[in-house]
């Protein structure tokens, strides 16, 4: 068992802990951010007695929504076979299990299953276990893998021969990722600097199972970029990659050679952004140099050394206007181009088949099942596969696997979700609709509710995220279902900042174009009352880490706008992070927010930044929840600011009206708890405090 922060029990009828806790020297609560003092603990621990105490009235409601939870999902869960060159593998978890089960047969012989990875059995020592990866041998007969054990994403690496050797760990505090070479020997892991940040590539020689010393491969100095590690699908290039949030380049290491010194790609340039895959023969550059929704170009093998150069650089698919392209993979055969349509903001998959002369012979859209929905390529281990493996899913459809013949153009279902209890999927109903933001723009806003509420308004629960580019492409909930059921509508903000609309949405929602994210926000809430979808006066608010500063912003300019909020590990102490180089993260996060070093962009961050801009107005109920192992967003940010809300709200008499509670999971990380039993029950608490919150469940005392 690792160890945990040292327990303070806290009698019930000691005063508030704002109240105990007080340092009126301190009025921000900065103390807070010192983990060895045994207060800050004892702070953490008085508040989740506050939040047990609150909740304490709601105890049955949150285990009805719990066991209804568990009652509407397929509880024995049975992965996707994937079979491999030798052996066919797949995953099964129990009914009463937290994490799966690893099983293989050889290819044709499913008589002859194996288990040869029980994380179930691995989590029994631990209160957190997280997989960072998992990495077959080309020979598939051993098995690296990363796992974390506290929620500090510091991971241990353990090597096993298959299928039924002893796990030995080789090495500890590490990153997550793992490459094999392609000669069965060579291991490629990344490792951190004092700032958590993956700075360093190193490969470790084994040989049957016994290793040797790890060699730096590479080393990246510049604070603001970060290591990662790949292979191309042709499993001809182990693929080095440097990056920060706008810039990129690549280093080539032959695979079955990886003893072999690092080929830098081409210099990077600032501002470009360099994604790399290879055929037999050329490789495929997707960039954005002149290029800012990203071309693609293509660069025979043989001039590897001339890539430095653009000028031989050839174009295969040009810059577009309307749509932005997202990624390539590349098979025998030719690509698989993932691009995202602007106006619709809906990404499709395109296939572009390539002759022997690197002519192209076929160029089309797969089909969507409708839309809007998510869409995205599935393993597809075998190069010169021309069966495609699909996930698709949407608001109101559970996620699918589908094989897509690309010869004869069959669609196969592989296999569905399978939903249980009184509110199928076919009883569900998604709209689109499109907000007007304080400039003009048009922002996409996704609602699902129940079909036969269609057309009523409906108390909401208004989610956003809005940073680094990310999308909010639909996806299906089975925890969703029980809030849903109780009459409530789940409306999805697509803000600027995340990339929901391609490349140029991301980019008008960061920076000095940051404010745009809290304005659409605003703009959401105002169409779905305009839509006559929401009721103004039920709508509640949902932001985790970085959509926890979306919606802490979004509180600040307008508190009214919200009856409550949730904020998970949210981002709130933007300005003191980001002042702080030494903390994980910050460096590499100047390209999303800026640099407080320059006085421009200081002063940008402090006037959004929800902790300093709190206002006399107390903010509506809210609902905090952090994490002591979060590397991400530390523990005290959620923290100081149910401090400081708290204060707030007992100046102006509203601390009983509109309670502000923190709940900080001691044993857990930024993704919260890691056995799926112990995250649904959270789930479930939290959502009963919003259903209470909407006024749909009252609250007894």
């Amino acid at each position: 068992m690792k160890a945990q922060p040292p327990h303070h029990p806290v009698p019930a009828d000691t005063a508030a802990p704002v109240v105990r806790f007080r340092r009126p020297a301190d009025p921000a609560w900065h103390w807070l951010e010192n983990r060895d003092d045994p207060e800050v603990t004892a702070f953490l621990e008085a508040a989740n007695a506050e939040s047990d105490a609150w909740f304490a009235p709601f105890e049955a409601l949150v285990e009805r929504l719990y066991h209804g939870h568990l009652a509407r999902r397929e509880l024995a869960v049975h992965g996707l076979r994937t079979p491999l060159d030798h052996y066919t593998y797949w995953s099964e978890t129990a009914a009463d299990a937290d994490y799966p089960v690893w099983w293989r047969h050889p290819n044709g012989k499913p008589d002859r299953a194996v288990a040869f990875l029980d994380l179930e059995a691995r989590a029994a020592s631990h209160d957190f276990l997280e997989l960072g990866d998992m990495a077959l041998s080309p020979d598939e007969r051993w098995l690296a893998w990363t796992e974390d054990t506290r929620g500090d994403e510091m991971f241990d690496l353990f090597l096993m021969c298959l299928p039924d050797g002893t796990p030995v760990r080789l090495l500890g505090g590490i990153g997550p990722e793992l490459t094999w070479a392609e000669d069965n020997a060579t291991l490629l892991f990344t490792r951190y600097d004092a700032t958590q940040r993956p700075d360093s590539i190193w490969r470790l020689p084994l040989a049957e199972g016994q290793a040797g010393e790890p060699v730096l491969v590479l080393r990246e100095e510049d604070p603001e970029f970060w290591l990662g590690l790949g292979k191309t699908r042709s499993r001809e290039w182990l693929v080095l990659e440097s990056a920060s949030k706008d810039t990129s380049e690549c280093h080539l290491v032959p695979a079955r050679e990886p003893a072999t010194p690092p080929h830098r790609f081409r210099e990077r340039e600032s501002g470009v952004e360099l994604g790399l895959d290879h055929r037999p023969g050329h490789f495929y550059l997707l960039h954005n140099r002149q290029a800012p929704h990203f071309r693609l170009d293509t660069l025979d093998e043989a001039d590897l050394d001339l890539g430095t150069d653009a000028a031989h650089w050839r174009p295969l698919l040009d810059h577009r206007e309307h749509a932005t392209l997202e990624g390539v993979d590349a098979f025998a055969w030719g690509l698989v181009i993932t691009e995202r349509d602007h106006q619709e903001a809906q990404v499709h998959l395109r296939v572009i088949e390539l002759d022997a002369a690197h002519a192209i012979t076929r160029d089309t859209r797969l089909p969507l099942p409708e839309t809007p929905c998510s869409l995205a390529l599935g393993d597809a281990p075998h190069f010169d596969s021309r069966r495609l493996r699909l996930r698709e899913e949407s608001f109101v459809m559970p996620v699918s696997w589908i094989e897509h013949d690309l010869d004869s153009g069959a669609r196969a279902l592989l296999k569905r979700q399978p939903i249980h209890g009184d509110l199928p999927p076919e009883e569900l109903a998604c709209e689109r609709l499109w907000a007007t933001a304080h400039d003009g723009e048009r922002i996409p806003v996704s609602v699902v509710m129940r079909a036969d509420l269609a057309g009523h308004p409906l108390p909401t629960l208004l989610y956003g995220y809005g940073a680094y580019g990310e999308v909010l492409d639909p996806w299906f909930s089975v925890a969703r279902l029980e809030l849903l059921a109780r009459g409530v509508a789940f409306a999805v903000a697509h803000v600027r900042g995340g990339g929901d609309r391609g490349e140029p949405w991301y980019l008008a929602g960061k920076l000095e174009h940051k404010e745009n994210s809290f304005r659409d926000f605003l703009a959401a809430r105002d169409a779905l009352v305009t839509h006559g979808l929401s009721d103004p006066e039920r709508i509640a608010a949902y932001g985790a880490s970085a959509g926890g500063l979306l919606v802490g912003a979004s509180l600040n300019l307008a508190p009214e706008a919200f009856c409550a909020a949730v904020l998970d590990v949210p981002f709130v102490d933007v300005l003191r992070t980001m002042e702080n180089p030494d903390l994980p993260l910050t460096t590499a996060e100047y390209t999303e927010w800026g640099n407080p070093n320059e006085p421009d962009a200081r002063k940008r961050i402090r006037a959004y930044s929800p902790l300093d801009n709190l206002a006399s107005q107390p903010w509506p109920t809210v609902f905090l929840q952090g994490s002591w192992h979060d590397t991400r967003v530390p523990y005290w940010e959620p923290a100081k600011l149910y401090a400081r809300l708290t204060e707030l709200g007992t100046a102006h008499g509203s601390a009983e009206r509109r309670p502000v509670l923190l709940r900080t999971a001691m044993a857990a990380g930024h993704g919260g708890a890691s056995g799926r039993f112990k995250a649904w029950h959270d789930n479930a608490r939290q959502d009963a405090f919003i259903l209470w919150a909407l006024g749909v469940e009252p609250r007894s005392t």
